[in-house]
């Protein structure tokens, strides 16, 4: 009798295997452990020692030429009026409406070439790329490159010795040339962790040997490794909303049909990996779309230069209706809900993945005022650092003061639901602490 053939596992091809772990998640293409100590121990790690985390599965566009930052340019929110070769920018990209399309890190590597890493941006970048007659290249080269986070308060001590480099000339979102065992990245400075970090950026056939000289040297330091369970909670501590997560890329519309079409003809089970959940649960997707002044980043719009999407966001701007804030749930009524999975009494309440929930769901939950709706929640998640239930909510701007008392609906349409009392808190929740002077820490005494 013939055996079934096993099916491949696609780990992160940059990432060194773990044969301990035991269950896994995934992150676009690829699959991570979902945990690899224990999602506490890693949440902790970004506030008390450091952790390694990966982003390679992350898409990223290489263009190439002179007209490569004009490029970007036409097509991004930002002002790229003072940029500096070596250095880099939250770059958010909108339709016509003025929606957002995608967000992510574009990188100024020379004079003619730049490196946008992103989600969905990425494809809609291209997809404007080839709408236009640019005097530049363009590819998508994802699998070419890892993407590493070590983030922490021992995440530069800890480079700093691997590099044998004083890395401390570079200043928060600017980046250069390094190495570690003459395998060359660029080390850039920023990290979703809200906490000093770095993000390393290189060649993938590197990156197995990379990844582990840091887990060696990083075991004086506390390091940790960052499993698909942990590594979105300091997304909603430090605030950094997500695409597919706190808002859809505002692809739904009649009017971007074609680019629709574009992406289900590359990838024909794009929309089987979308998942809705929550008592906001709407069949219309376009509900799901969000402006950058919705999601807290109108600081990223400037209208010294011509983009997609300029005309909407002027008038945006003269009013915007909503905006980003932190809830903090009742703990009381938090308890309720994982109590009532213990009761014989009645239906229980949708149960409450810990910490959060994974990716590859959009969880969406009404949030209302005396009866009335003024927001929406989305990344709950728990806390163990503040001891908290805290979501992200865009909500009117007319309530938007912290402390405001607000209700959050928990549980889906047509299940119980639990209206579970919240507070209004600011975003970030967490504070920021990724522009810390390095120039007083502690030293290794690098040269």
């Amino acid at each position: 009798m013939s055996k079934a053939a096993p099916q491949p596992l696609y780990h992160v091809a940059q990432v060194p295997d773990d044969p301990r772990a035991t269950s896994y998640t995934r992150f676009f293409f690829e699959l991570e452990p979902t945990e690899y100590t224990h999602w506490i121990d890693e949440c902790e790690s970004w506030k008390k020692t450091c952790f390694i985390g990966d982003w390679s599965p992350l898409m990223k566009m290489k263009v190439t030429g002179p007209e490569a930052l004009s490029f970007f340019s036409s097509i991004a929110v930002n002002s790229f009026a003072q940029f500096d070769i070596g250095q880099a920018k939250h770059a958010v990209l909108c339709n016509a409406s003025g929606k957002v399309m995608g967000d992510g890190v574009l990188m100024y590597l020379a004079e003619d070439s730049v490196m946008y890493t992103s989600g969905p941006g990425v494809a809609w970048a291209m997809y404007q790329f080839m709408q236009g007659n640019f005097n530049a290249k363009a590819e998508i080269v994802t699998e070419e490159h890892f993407v590493f986070q070590v983030q922490g308060p021992n995440s530069l001590l800890l480079l700093e010795e691997l590099t044998g480099e004083n890395l401390r000339d570079i200043g928060f979102m600017r980046f250069r040339q390094s190495s570690i065992n003459d395998m060359p990245f660029r080390v850039l400075r920023q990290g979703m962790a809200g906490e000093l970090g770095y993000e390393l950026h290189g060649d993938s056939q590197h990156g197995v040997a990379i990844y582990n000289a840091i887990l060696t040297a990083g075991e004086r330091y506390g390091i940790r490794r960052l499993g698909g369970r942990s590594k979105m909670v300091n997304h909603v501590e430090a605030c950094f909303p997500t695409p597919t997560v706190d808002y859809l890329p505002a692809m739904f519309g009649d009017d971007q049909r074609d680019f629709l079409n574009v992406i289900l003809q590359s990838m024909p089970y794009f929309m089987d990996w979308l998942a809705f959940a929550g008592s906001a649960k709407n069949t219309d997707l376009t509900t799901y779309a969000r402006t950058p002044f919705e999601l807290g980043w109108g600081k990223n719009v400037k209208y010294d230069h011509e983009f997609i999407g300029r005309t909407a966001l002027e008038r945006e701007a003269e009013d915007p209706v909503r905006t980003m804030v932190t809830l903090v749930w009742n703990a009381d009524d938090v308890s309720d809900v994982s109590a009532s999975l213990l009761s014989k009494a009645a239906e229980p309440y949708i149960y409450m993945e810990m910490p959060r929930n994974l990716l590859g769901l959009t969880w969406m939950d009404k949030v209302l005022k005396d009866g009335q709706e003024i927001g929406v929640s989305s990344s709950r998640c728990y806390s163990y650092t503040f001891r908290e239930m805290l979501s992200l909510c865009v909500i009117d701007r007319a309530y938007m003061a912290s402390g405001t008392e607000v209700t959050v609906v928990w549980g889906h349409p047509g299940t119980r639901q639990k209206h579970i009392r919240a507070r209004v808190a600011p975003s970030p929740y967490k504070k920021d602490n990724r522009r810390v002077d390095v120039t007083s820490l502690p030293s290794n005494h690098v040269a």
